[in-house]
Order: structure tokens, then sequence, then C-alpha cells
């Protein structure tokens, strides 16, 4: 496991952490919710894109400075912060005070608008943003000049494998408990269905029956408009037989350290990545009681012996936001039939509502 200490003055203010992917929601939240921490206890992951201020507009940066900085569409503002910010759970955090004045927000927490709002303690130099306001995942974030990391004494475990998502604890099930769609399967999906509209070029798909029509035949309906000539969409993945023939479309994993897509051996045709723990949801639903038992139930019979969330009332609905940020940051959004399609798409969508 690591540590990260004040590049300045060394005083460690983290806890023992071990690196992990940077979840695909951790830009996306929904206004007026006030949501967890992003991060898993003990866990950091980087994010290798620019983010946080200084922000620009697309005008004022100019199509090949924002390429540059990793967007290829016209979008409101493109961030020309640091690249590779280290982000962990608020409760990692150690030896950081907040640095009056500079802790603005939108209405319940702080969101950082003003760059760094967290000092060390040991020689005051700041280097660290806390993140709570509505909307956003809680969250402390280290500028990577800030800090430096160090190995800790503890060990680490084993690191999640491939393997890992066929068990019950990376399922990510749809609905919270109070019976609304999960903020993180929202984003998930908006993310997912922006590398499935590229990888198509807006062609229709067809959905395999089962759990992915069920829960995102909806949210795909939405963005790709049905009509012949349809691709074909499968799961595939870790502890799934290979489906034959190749589906046009294999949705895949992304693994949870590196954060990389699985590949099918050998096969370097396209994919479609998918939020890991969406994905083993999908892919191995089994059975989610809390409740204790002993013994083996038949095949296909699920337990009652606890009261389940009721279902949303409405189908799943992408988080806009993921969706249209996501296709901005892909290369291929510049060719003339994605470019056709994401102007119609915003036109459907005012700006103002797509968050």
């Amino acid at each position: 496991m690591d540590v990260f200490a004040c590049a300045g003055c060394g005083t460690e203010l983290t806890a023992p952490v071990s690196r992990v992917a940077l979840p695909v929601h951790t830009h996306h939240g929904r206004w007026e919710d006030l949501h967890p921490p992003l991060m898993e206890p003990a866990t950091y992951a980087v994010d290798p894109r620019p983010s946080g201020p200084p922000w620009r507009s697309w005008k004022e940066a100019g199509a090949d400075a924002a390429a540059r900085q990793g967007v290829f569409a016209p979008v409101h503002s493109v961030s020309f912060g640091a690249r590779n910010r280290i982000v962990i759970a608020p409760g990692d955090s150690r030896s950081m005070t907040l640095i009056p004045g500079k802790c603005e927000g939108y209405c319940r927490g702080v969101d950082g608008r003003a760059g760094p709002n967290l000092a060390c303690e040991g020689c005051g130099r700041a280097g660290a943003t806390r993140m709570d306001d509505c909307g956003m995942w809680q969250a402390v974030w280290f500028e990577p000049d800030a800090v430096v990391r160090r190995p800790s004494a503890l060990p680490a475990g084993p690191p999640p494998d491939w393997d890992d998502l066929e068990h019950a604890d990376r399922r990510v099930p749809p609905v919270e408990p109070d019976g609304s769609w999960s903020r993180r399967w929202e984003a998930a999906a908006g993310v997912a269905l922006a590398h499935l509209v590229a990888v198509t070029e807006d062609r229709p798909v067809n959905l395999p029956a089962g759990p992915v029509a069920e829960l995102l035949g909806h949210a795909v309906g939405r963005y790709l408009d049905p009509g012949p000539g349809a691709r074909s969409l499968a799961l595939a993945g870790p502890g799934i037989h290979p489906p034959r023939p190749r589906p046009d479309v294999p949705l895949v994993p992304r693994h949870p350290v590196t954060g990389e897509p699985w590949r099918p051996p050998g096969d370097e045709g396209a994919v479609v990545p998918l939020d890991s723990g969406v994905w083993a949801y999908l892919a191995h639903p089994g059975e989610t009681s809390p409740m204790p038992a002993t013994g083996v139930l038949p095949e296909g019979v699920l337990r009652d012996d606890y009261p389940l969330s009721p279902p949303p009332w409405c189908p799943l609905t992408p988080h806009h936001g993921a969706f249209e940020d996501t296709l901005a940051r892909l290369p291929a959004v510049r060719g003339p039939r994605l470019r056709s399609y994401r102007d119609a798409y915003r036109r459907a969508v005012p700006p103002a509502s797509a968050g």
C-alpha cells in the first residue's frame, strides 16, 4: 500500500491506500443530491485528464488547444488544470486543514471552484481540494506536484483481477434502497452509450434478451433510432462463454485496477467498455439477499425473506452530461457522421437540461 506525503515538509497526508481504476462516474453526479464518497476506503485513483481550474471557453481555447486537452467537439468550457490529480475518500485524509476564504460552494458544501482549499498542517502548503457540494461525489483531490507517494509499512492484499468480477461483492445493483435508480448506473450508462454511438456511428443496435435489454433497452432507444441494418450487441468478458458468432459490438468490463477494457484473446475489434460493477451485475446477477442462510435453493428459486426495494417508476435514463462529455472526448466525434449526430442531439437536449 502507499501513503501520500506533503512535497514540502514530508508530513503524511493520507492513510495507507491502494491504487484502483478511476470510477467512470467521477465527474458525473446528479444536481440537488448529496452523494457518498467517490472512492472506497483505503483506495486512491489517478485522473489522467486535465481537471479543475483554470477553465477557458471553447471559443477562447480554440479547437487545436482543446484537442490537446482531450476535448474534440465544442463544449461550454475546457479545463486547463493539472493532469494526474490523485483522489481519495475524505476519511482517508490526514493532517490537513481547510483554508478560510476558499470554501465556496453552490449550496450545501464546497466545490473547489477557487482551487486547493486544504493546507498541510506541517508547513501550511496548499495542495488538496475537498469537494462535497450537492451533485458531487465526496472526495479529496491532491495536486500532483503537491505530494509524493511513498510505500507504506502495511502490505497490500492481492489486487482485484478479472476473475473477481464473478464475486457478489463486485456487483452494483441498479436500484438504490429508496427505490430510485443508482446514480452510478446512470453515469455508467451515459459513458457506455457514448462509446456505443461512436462504435456504431449512430446505427441501430439489437440487444440480447435478458438483463441487458430489460435494464438498458430504454436507454439505448433514446440515443439510437431503430431501423434496418442493426448491429448486434452482447455481453462478453471473464466467466462468459464467447458468443458465436462474434457480436458486432461486445459489451465488456473495465479492469478494476487499470481501467482498461477487457478484450477477447487475440481479438482487436471494437468493444464498448462498461463500469465493472455494472457489468458484473448484468453478467452475474446472482442472488443478493443480505440474510445468511444454510443449504442451497433449487436453481431459479429466489428467497423472499426480506422486503425488496420498489422498482423505479420510470425506465433507467442515462446521465446526459456523462454521455455528452464522453462523446466530446472521443476522437471519432470529429467525423462528419458523428458530428451531425452530436449537433442533432444538442438541439434535442439543450445544455441547461443535460446535467
